[in-house]
């Protein structure tokens, strides 16, 4: 399966022989599905909060994040290559679908219009000016989203890292100070700190505070390997093996370098307009405002817990109904304090429209209890599939984390994941069609054994950009 150049390639890739063999074997053998019980919805595992309780959630949060340390980290190291999958077809195999279509017909509404223009040679043809856009021109084929012009302003355009700074300034503020994290790959820090370094001065002129900007990248040896359809590994044009980021799960190492009270995530492509951006400033304040009462809360139980002889069944009621962990009928206080101590992340779901990707479910614990947990549905057995189609949320990617104990110490969040969660994904790379692994996702496996709220919030939060035509969309125009 291997010869000597890939074993080499494989070991300095930080990885073992026996470790690549085992990503080949988890490809033919796939993940052990998730024991669901049944989709989370409003009234069980989705809390709608109503006017009151989110004015009062956000005055919460605007109250105390002054004293708190919050951080906006935003996984930024994927690659464009899906968002340009259809042109890379058209470039390199001449298929035409409705998509490219659409693309050229509204060329002009593209943000990154003025910047194409100015490259296309002259009486370049269809095929020319999408080459232009992934190829020799912008080379957005080869960038990362965050580097994609996405949005047009009568100042100027802004690329999608820019609206995160924009956003960061509206609720991320803690005593003028806002602290952003991008998780990038290593051949494009340049590109951002170049960009950024142009960019911050002006919108820390423009919003009166003061950016600390922070970078990581995965680590090598967390890659996994991509294969083919049929499950041999994929090889490069240079007949080189192709290795890939084993998707958000391997940044819970970024994520557990933070050091913040707080931790806002959000998908870098998941950006709308200055003129849109109302629901979103307002429903992040509200999942930390969430967050903020129900991890008090929750170390007034530790404390009285560790003091001894506390009533239990007020802590047990408010685990089961608040932290929504169900308690198995024999419980005491040691299992109390397990559950209670452990991080804690308040997700937004939105009403779901039909946007593929995961959703909110209850799923059993081998410890007897059942909590909540986000799913894609490759990690659901097909005799469970019903189950997702029924769900009334989805999963935008909204999460607020708290990741401090009752005593101010920070978790060590590696001990809070489930290894044996993972899923197999459907990608490309130049236009070829690929599988991915992923073990385990950063707020799939990576989190399972967080507790873990969902906030009901509303579907103008979410605005993702997963193609390029996208972009032509009124959240993003």
């Amino acid at each position: 399966m291997f010869d000597e150049k890939d074993l080499q390639q494989i070991r300095e890739h930080g990885l073992t022989p026996e470790q690549a063999e085992t990503q080949l074997e988890n490809f033919r053998r796939g993940f052990p599905f998730l024991n669901v019980v049944r989709a989370a919805s409003p009234g069980d595992g989705v809390l709608v909060v109503g006017a009151a309780e989110a004015d009062a959630a956000v005055e919460r949060y605007e109250k105390e994040s002054a004293g708190l340390g919050v951080v906006k980290f935003v996984p930024a190291s994927g690659a464009a290559t899906r968002m340009f999958k259809e042109l890379f077809e058209f470039v390199n195999d001449g298929k035409r679908g409705k998509g490219i279509d659409t693309l050229l017909e509204n060329i002009g509404k593209f943000a990154f219009w003025p910047e194409l223009r100015a490259v296309l040679p002259a009486g370049a043809d269809d095929r020319a000016i999408v080459n232009a856009i992934v190829g020799d021109g912008l080379n957005y084929g080869r960038k990362p989203k965050g580097l994609v012009t996405f949005h047009a302003y009568p100042e100027g355009a802004r690329k999608a890292v820019e609206e995160h700074l924009v956003e960061g300034a509206a609720y991320a503020a803690a005593g003028g100070v806002v602290r952003i994290h991008f998780t990038v790959s290593p051949e494009h820090v340049a590109g951002f700190k170049e960009l950024l370094a142009a960019k911050v001065p002006l919108y820390e002129k423009r919003f009166g505070v003061r950016y600390e900007i922070s970078f990581s990248v995965q680590k090598p040896s967390t890659d996994t390997l991509a294969v083919n359809p049929d499950n041999t590994p994929f090889r490069q044009d240079d007949g080189t093996l192709l290795f890939r980021p084993a998707g958000h799960g391997a940044l819970i190492e970024n994520l557990n370098e933070i050091d913040a009270d707080l931790i806002f995530i959000k998908n870098i492509d998941n950006v709308t307009t200055d003129a849109r951006r109302g629901d979103t400033v307002r429903y992040k304040k509200v999942l930390a405002g969430v967050l903020l009462d129900l991890q008090g809360r929750a170390f007034e139980y530790l404390k009285a817990l560790e003091v001894g002889g506390a009533e239990l069944e007020p802590i047990a009621e408010f685990i089961e109904k608040q932290l929504c962990v169900k308690l198995p009928a024999e419980y005491d206080s040691a299992l109390l304090r397990a559950v209670l101590d452990r991080p804690i992340r308040v997700c937004g779901m939105v009403r779901n429209e039909g946007e593929p990707g995961g959703g909110p479910f209850w799923v059993g614990n081998p410890d007897g209890t059942e909590s909540l947990q986000i799913a894609e549905s490759s990690q659901i057995a097909p005799d469970d599939l019903p189950l997702m189609q029924s769900a009334t949320h989805f999963n935008p990617v909204d999460l607020v984390c708290g990741v401090r104990d009752s005593k101010g110490c920070k978790f060590d969040l590696r001990r809070y994941t489930d290894p044996a969660t993972g899923f197999i994904s459907s990608k490309s790379s130049g236009g070829r069609d690929l599988r991915a692994q992923e073990l385990p996702g950063l707020w799939n496996g990576a989190m399972a054994k967080w507790n873990t709220v969902f906030v009901d919030v509303p579907v103008t939060t979410f605005s993702p950009v997963k193609v390029v035509q996208d972009l032509l969309r009124p959240q993003h125009q």
